[in-house]
């Protein structure tokens, strides 16, 4: 299980944006896209599904862009990730990976489905309480609020 470009890029952009929240000021896809390091039309593709889920607003014409629909401290990271590509696990996994067989040879008591459910509900955990305000700020301030210790970075 991994978390897609588009969640990884889509979250990204949310932040861009949400740093200028505070001044109203809005920003473009090329300046969005410079900024990120992502291409002008990856960025337009994610910032539609965003806009389209209500997260972004759009202006257009020489002063427009894309803002914020609401504050940072009001978007819920969960939300920006369920707008860009759902859960890591859902139940339905297993109806379509049951192998050769109709169904799940361990359809009544897997381990497997546990381990999986578990993440899904630890990552839940952390993304249904965390805000883009709350990745506004420092590394080490966020590793705070769970109380983790940052020993490596990747």
């Amino acid at each position: 299980m991994k978390f897609s470009a588009q969640e990884e890029y889509g979250l990204r952009c949310m932040l861009r944006i949400a740093k200028f929240y505070d001044v109203g000021k809005s920003l473009t896809i090329p300046e969005i896209s410079r900024a990120e390091g992502i291409s002008e039309h990856n960025t337009g593709k994610i910032l539609r599904i965003l806009r389209l889920g209500g997260l972004l607003e759009a202006e257009r014409g020489q002063l427009g862009g894309y803002t914020l629909s609401r504050p940072p401290e009001k978007i819920l990271v969960g939300d920006v990730l369920q707008i860009l590509g759902g859960r890591l696990y859902d139940d339905s996994f297993c109806q379509s990976h049951t192998g050769i067989a109709d169904i799940c040879t361990n359809s009544i008591d897997c381990s497997v489905r546990s381990l999986w459910k578990l993440i899904q509900d630890a990552v839940d955990g952390v993304v249904r309480n965390l805000t883009l305000k709350d990745l506004l700020g420092t590394e080490s301030n966020l590793f705070k609020m769970f109380n983790l210790h940052a020993t490596s970075r990747n």
